[in-house]
């Protein structure tokens, strides 16, 4: 008996964890169509981005455009 219970609890706790997968994909997408039709929104995640980085280093040099600390991060991480 106590099997089929933790079986049972075991199958809810899966359906829960993928309605929580599907809602967060949501939305993601929701957030990429934002900004897909909204360039302030855009630059507002990468400044969000490029802050949370800059907090896990001790010191950040800039040097050029956002757009050009933007494009050689996403070089250096493939």
């Amino acid at each position: 008996m106590s099997k089929v219970v933790e079986a049972e609890k075991t199958a809810q706790a899966n359906v829960v964890r993928r309605r929580e997968e599907t809602a967060a994909t949501r939305s993601m997408l929701n957030t990429a169509k934002v900004m897909e039709d909204n360039p302030v929104a855009l630059r507002l995640k990468e400044l969000e981005v490029l802050e949370r980085i800059a907090e896990k280093i001790d010191r950040i040099q800039v040097n050029g455009s956002l757009d050009s600390i933007l494009t050689d991060l996403i070089r250096m991480n493939p």
